[in-house]
């Protein structure tokens, strides 16, 4: 056996091998996962990405009344030349998006009018206010987050009239029902035996 006890601290002779410790003053301490699995490290929080913000749009096709379908057509240009997606909702082609956007409107305590942008579920107003907005640079800043889309995009479904014809009546708002010998008003559709299109809009 090596003797270490004499000479001077940390001294050996030319024939022994320097001392070294070959194992961790901790290596024997008992640890409680010693024999077992590790658990998993849990993994470090990566940035939360901002969630996509939906940009509808409720607006009228009908020319009714001139001033509410160009103002309609204004903010749908602004929005288009934003490069956001926007889900347009035609109050004109379906009486439940009109009530829809009534109850909007009326919780808020807003009288009923046309167009009306929402950003992420938060309504921003109607032609002026996003006028407003877009002359001081503040809209690019509301929609930041939105999908974007290329302003030439046209839907192939349904050719940018955002409805088609339901495919349970054909459009005919009718269907027959075997079992009762007689026809039915068809529940998918709307009153003009449309629905929404499914490709371009949420």
């Amino acid at each position: 056996m090596d003797d270490f006890s004499g000479g001077a601290p940390g001294a050996c002779s030319k024939n022994k091998k320097p001392r070294h410790l070959s194992r961790s003053l901790t290596y024997h301490h008992h640890h409680p996962y010693q024999g077992r699995h590790l658990p998993p490290t849990p993994p470090s929080p990566a940035p939360n990405p901002q969630r996509p913000r939906s940009v509808v749009l409720y607006t009228t096709s009908l020319r009714g009344v001139r001033r509410t379908f160009a103002d309609c057509c204004a903010v749908r240009a602004v929005l288009r030349g934003l490069r956001v997606a926007v889900d347009e909702r035609d109050v004109s082609m379906d009486a439940a998006l009109r009530r829809e956007l009534q109850g909007i409107l009326a919780a808020r305590g807003r009288g009923f009018s046309l167009p009306q942008l929402l950003v992420g579920g938060a309504l921003i107003g109607g032609a002026d206010e996003v006028r407003r907005l877009h002359e001081s640079g503040e809209l690019r800043r509301v929609l930041e987050g939105a999908p974007g889309q290329d302003p030439a995009f046209v839907c192939g479904a349904c050719g940018g009239f955002r409805f088609v014809p339901c495919t349970a009546c054909d459009g005919s708002r009718k269907v027959f029902v075997e079992e009762e010998g007689h026809a039915r008003r068809c529940i998918d559709c709307n009153e003009n035996g449309l629905v929404r299109c499914l490709n371009c809009c949420s």
